[in-house]
């Protein structure tokens, strides 16, 4: 009996200390790729006799790239299909999909019984599974087929933990598995992916029409409109539209998503564009041009005559413009991080930005898309570099290029948020006609955010009973359009966070225009995932996602080199000063991009950093940043950066939000109001990222303000005059801020 108690103790030992032994790779081989493919496969075999994980869901994962580098191809189809259900259950709102895992398996399984070439043995079991699935089915597994970079990615990353191996050749458990489970998955991409794209798009063909042709609207404007329907449907169902400037001449496999769910599926390029003669012009007409589409979808005879918009960015945009013209048969719109033309791009809080200076190249040079011009990032980071250390103006910007940009030079004639912006999109009371039901999906690392929530926040604003959906989580402006990725900018989202942002657009259309039930994930009108909590909590309104509003004043009270964010209202009057010289090209100011998410120390060279003592129970951080800066400065306007950051228990920093504006536009983006030097100026401020995040006890919040003058926007160097016209000369004399200690910052939480 006690032979029996020791031998399984010291099986315990062995099975919980196992991971800590090291493993042995040769860098002698490491460039040679038949002797990397060899000892890769050795090391598998090394690792899958000792792999475990308390998580069930990533030693599935992993088991799955084991078994398919160790030849156990058999064993690995029964993975793929083992860990659907723990995919669903830690994404409950993301269908768990495997296809393209089983059938590699499966391929190259029978490749190894039956010698032959791989590509139509994948095609034969690619065929056969396809054919055995509905539309619906089928579509959502195609997205399974495709890594979120493509294999090129993949390789890079494979090589690079690669070149990360220690000299000594030895690796501990975690990255034996990392190098293992990277290559596995680089090498089924690199078969697969190119093949499976093909396949995808001959299914879809199969399954789909797709028809092109010229819509004429008033003014012998031609619009260029391709019709996706589901082959053999004879009755009328409701058309799902998007409305975009990205007119592609090759159909991208997003384009049968509408009758894969039951819908006439349109897609209609901006004037210009595609298949239209006329010139292209971004943004101007898009809301007219497409109410009128929208008229003619109505009444073709594969519609209902019921309408419903979808989609991202600028196709969130034309959604808005479009039911700015109220259409009776518009019946919905889904804009996912919708632009604001004027006040998230090409200028943010009236402050012009380099971030999209490619774009307007990228959309107009030709009547599809310049990519070769557009990505080119070399280009475009030389550009911002050798403009900044020029000093020459904003508006001379393009003869640093070479290129002439009609573009930002018509919009640099509108630096206010004028009427040239305001007919563009709904403006005030033009909310108060929009009657239709809308859902908003944004994300709290969307760069355009500001943009997505102004249209939500002026609908409420203008239309108090306005059914209006917000859905929100910790993604960017391209994961927001797919539901976020498992990593993002070095942060580990949370499991529950990713979702499917397709099936939720399909079941609110399904919602609206068919009567089915409302998304599950929609269970109040302002849904939100908690960063750091795993889970996702529902308001009625964005106050309500905070139980009270805790105001933090700047003082003067130093600790090392941080300032007290004190809750106690000012005493004496005090101020912190700063200087911006901004007219050395040797420093930078306004580091406020969320990239990488969590740092180990944000840039201190510059900027007043404010500090909140520990928080001594945990707290929810739920809304936006608000406040008030007060500031006495010798010049007549700054531009000003604001950013927040938890300060983890351990020291770490966690960004969370960030403002960027233009100090004389704070009252009013639409009128410029100049600062008096030598006078104590207000400057508002709320158009700061949304955030939700789960503080620990003994987090801390931390501020940092700033003035903003580097690279990456236009400087403003404070005389008064046209922004777009100041030069580096102008810059002679630093800028002085005398920040007083009645500024406060308005912080959203939920105890």
């Amino acid at each position: 009996m006690n032979r029996f108690i020791c031998m399984a103790l010291l099986c315990l030992c062995i099975s919980r200390f196992a991971p800590a032994q090291s493993f042995v790779w040769s860098a002698a081989t490491a460039n040679d790729s038949v002797s990397v493919d060899r000892q890769i496969k050795l090391l598998a075999a090394e690792v899958m006799n000792v792999y475990t994980d308390s998580s069930r869901k990533n030693y599935l994962e992993n088991v799955y790239r084991l078994q398919l580098l160790t030849g156990q191809y058999k064993q690995a189809v029964a993975t793929a299909k083992v860990w659907l259900p723990l995919w669903e259950a830690a994404s409950p709102y993301k269908p768990a999909v495997s296809l393209s895992y089983q059938l590699y398996a499966q391929a190259v399984m029978e490749q190894s019984k039956h010698p032959g070439n791989l590509t139509e043995i994948y095609t034969a079991f690619f065929h056969n599974a396809m054919a055995k699935l509905d539309d619906k089915t089928a579509y959502r597994e195609y997205g399974g087929f495709f890594s979120a970079g493509g294999y090129e990615a993949l390789k890079e990353q494979f090589q690079h933990q690669l070149a990360a191996v220690h000299e000594d050749g030895l690796l501990d458990h975690k990255e034996a598995v990392a190098l293992c489970t990277s290559y596995a998955d680089w090498k089924l991409f690199e078969q697969t992916e190119a093949l499976a794209q093909s396949l995808i798009l001959n299914d879809c063909k199969r399954r789909y029409t797709v028809s092109d042709q010229l819509v004429s609207i008033a003014g012998g404007i031609q619009i260029h409109v391709v019709v996706i329907g589901k082959k053999g449907m004879i009755r009328p169902v409701p058309a799902a539209l998007q409305y975009t400037i990205y007119a592609d001449s090759v159909p991208g496999i997003r384009l049968f998503a509408p009758p894969a769910y039951g819908y006439a599926g349109v897609m209609a390029y901006s004037r210009g564009k595609g298949l239209s003669p006329d010139n292209i012009v971004p943004f101007e007409h898009d809301g007219e041009d497409a109410d009128q589409i929208i008229t003619w979808i109505a009444r073709q005879p594969w519609c209902n005559g019921k309408v419903g918009m979808y989609g991202g960015s600028y196709n969130g945009f034309t959604q808005w413009a479009a039911a700015k013209y109220h259409n009776p048969a518009l019946k919905t719109i889904v804009p996912y991080v919708a632009a604001i033309p004027g006040l998230g791009l090409p200028m943010e809080n009236n402050v012009f930005l380099n971030a999209n200076y490619g774009w307007a190249f990228y959309t107009t040079n030709h009547r599809y898309l310049d990519n070769l011009v557009y990505n080119n990032p070399a280009r475009w980071r030389s550009l911002n570099w050798n403009w900044f250390n020029s000093g020459v103006s904003y508006r001379k910007i393009d003869s640093i290029d070479g290129a002439p940009h009609p573009w930002l030079q018509r919009w640099l004639q509108h630096p206010d948020y004028d009427r040239y912006w305001q007919q563009q999109v709904p403006y005030q009371q033009d909310f108060a006609g929009i009657q239709i039901p809308v859902l908003t999906v944004e994300g709290y690392y969307d760069d355009g955010q500001i943009s997505g929530l102004h249209y939500y926040l002026e609908h409420l604003k203008y239309n108090t009973n306005a059914d209006h959906y917000l859905l929100i989580g910790p993604y960017d402006h391209f994961g927001t359009q797919t539901g976020g990725v498992p990593v993002l900018r070095g942060y580990e989202v949370d499991p529950v966070a990713l979702i499917s942002t397709r099936e939720v657009t399909w079941q609110w259309l399904d919602y609206v225009l068919k009567g089915g039930p409302r998304p599950g994930i929609l269970s109040n009108k302002v849904n939100y995932e908690v960063m750091g909590a795993n889970k996702w909590e529902h308001a009625a309104s964005l106050a309500d996602m905070a139980s009270k509003r805790l105001r933090l004043y700047l003082t003067d009270q130093q600790n090392g080199n941080d300032y007290l964010l004190a809750e106690h209202t000012p005493g004496a009057f005090s101020t912190v000063n700063d200087t911006i010289d901004l007219a050395n090209r040797q420093s930078l100011y306004g580091d406020y991009y969320p990239s990488p998410i969590m740092k180990q120390q944000p840039d201190r060279s510059n900027g007043l950093f404010f500090l909140t003592k520990p928080f001594d129970e945990p707290v929810q951080i739920n809304g936006r940043f608000s406040g008030e800066l007060r500031a006495i400065i010798n010049k007549k306007d700054m531009d000003i950066t604001v950013v927040f950051y938890e300060v983890t228990p351990e020291g770490k920093y966690f960004q969370l939000s960030y403002f960027l504006g233009r100090a004389s536009y704070a009252k009013d983006m639409t009128s410029r109001q100049l600062l008096h030097p030598g006078q104590e100026e207000r400057i508002p401020f709320e158009r700061t990222r949304l955030v939700s995040r789960q503080l620990r006890k003994g987090s801390r919040l931390l501020v940092v303000v700033n003035g903003d003058k580097n690279p990456f926007a236009e400087i403003n160097y404070g005389t008064g005059g046209d922004v777009a016209d100041e030069t580096s000369n102008d810059g002679k004399t630093p800028l002085f801020i005398q920040w007083t200690n009645s500024s406060y910052i308005d912080v959203p939480v939920k105890l």
